[in-house]
């Protein structure tokens, strides 16, 4: 089965979802926090396309490659954004290493 195939991604991309919501609600809670939009924009695109593959990886999807490829292309992009941030938000550094983390991952398998 896949989802024994893939258990460290499985745990990565959860890892990297849970990262991402945290993000989102400490981002929400920032006094400027139309600065931070872009960022918010991009945790929640991370987190569902993170939650999504997972799902798809336990059912035995066969879309894991293709969607561990654009699952990849967003989390590089929320890593990005949140990098930008990394200095003055400790959830922004944690969130863009995990993002990071799990754009390897899942090109190790696209």
């Amino acid at each position: 089965m896949a989802h024994e195939q893939h258990q460290e991604l499985i745990q990565i991309l959860h890892d990297c979802a849970a990262a991402c919501n945290h993000c989102f609600y400490a981002c929400l809670q920032e006094d400027d926090v139309k600065m931070m939009a872009e960022c918010i924009r991009t945790d929640r695109e991370c987190a569902d396309i993170c939650a999504f593959l997972e799902q798809a990886i336990t059912r035995n999807s066969p879309f894991i490659a293709e969607l561990a490829a654009v699952c990849a292309k967003v989390c590089e992009a929320c890593g990005k954004e949140c990098e930008k941030h990394a200095d003055h938000h400790e959830h922004c550094r944690r969130c863009a290493e995990a993002c990071f983390k799990c754009a390897e991952a899942c090109r190790n398998i696209a």
